[in-house]
């Protein structure tokens, strides 16, 4: 049987907690997962890390998995003598075994008899998918890649609308089978939202950047701004300054129940015309506007 440090696979030290082994197996799914990462070995190093985190998540797996102490990863080491004796009482051929299957037949053998006649819930599993905003506002259906204990399946999944950054979707009853009537598992999805080229997501409201003439600033206008369903015309009030937001109500990522924000910034023509140039400095000659000036308070409403 060889040796496999589940530990270095995930990173982190012998003496860690649950949370932190939940943390290094999150941020290594997402890294490798094969819809995510092109590398070569990506499915490879994410089957390593899924099978490091039923182990380690375990606190009977855990256990057993500790009494082996410390050999070196991929070397060939002899186990504690009552593994070859349960197994050989359970008429298995303990040669034929590697660590991954004996981890998950705990329970098996004479030592864990009265436990294997117990209802046992299925494993939880965990995995991620990179949605576009456009799906994430208007739910979608993916299908997802999984590997696990009944070998690789492929599963159809329902995006809800008005999903955000980092959101966990529950997959009730897709996980590991139970065993003696327990229920079977869980998987959890990890959301993650696509970069996109005009809008940042905060929670499930959308923000972009507005550039606007000065005349438009001034003056006020209409005009043609992207939404996730879109273009629509926003009026520009009168004396709008940069640094301003603007709300579209309900356009966020939860149709309804969230908004997206313009964020206006001022932009100036790079080259000016003879006749723009002598409009701008008529201005300048006419206007009292110091822009370093306080701006006057307003009065409450």
């Amino acid at each position: 049987m060889k040796y496999k440090d589940y530990y270095q696979t995930l990173g982190v030290p012998r003496n860690a907690d649950l949370d932190q082994i939940k943390q290094a197996y999150r941020k290594l799914a997402r890294a490798h997962h094969p819809d995510m990462s092109k590398a070569p070995d990506a499915e490879a190093r994410f089957k390593d890390a899924a099978e490091a985190y039923a182990t380690l998540k375990d606190p009977v797996k855990r256990a057993a998995y500790d009494e082996l102490g410390q050999p070196q990863a991929g070397a060939e080491f002899a186990p504690p003598p009552h593994w070859r004796e349960d197994f050989a009482a359970d008429g298995a051929a303990f040669e034929d075994l590697d660590l991954a299957d004996w981890l998950a037949a705990l329970g098996r053998g004479p030592r864990g008899a009265s436990a294997a006649a117990m209802p046992t819930k299925g494993r939880d599993y965990e995995s991620a998918i990179t949605i576009p905003l456009g799906d994430a506002r208007r739910g979608s259906t993916v299908h997802l890649n999984l590997a696990d204990e009944a070998g690789e399946r492929t599963l159809q999944v329902t995006i809800p609308p008005g999903v955000r950054q980092d959101q966990k979707l529950r997959l009730r009853g897709k996980g590991g089978k139970g065993h003696n009537g327990g229920s079977d598992g869980d998987i959890y999805l990890h959301i993650a939202l696509a970069p996109h080229a005009v809008f940042r997501p905060d929670g499930l409201d959308l923000y972009f950047d507005l550039p606007l003439a000065p005349w438009e600033a001034a003056l006020g206008a209409e005009v043609e701004v992207p939404t996730l369903d879109g273009s629509v015309l926003l009026t520009i009030p009168a004396g709008t300054r940069a640094g301003r937001k603007l709300r579209l109500r309900g356009r966020g990522l939860a149709d309804g129940h969230s908004d997206i924000y313009a964020l206006v910034h001022i932009d100036v023509p790079a080259t000016l015309t003879e006749p723009e140039r002598a409009l701008y400095q008529e201005l300048a000659r006419i206007s009292p506007f110091n822009p370093r000036m306080p701006a006057p308070k307003e009065n409450p409403v």
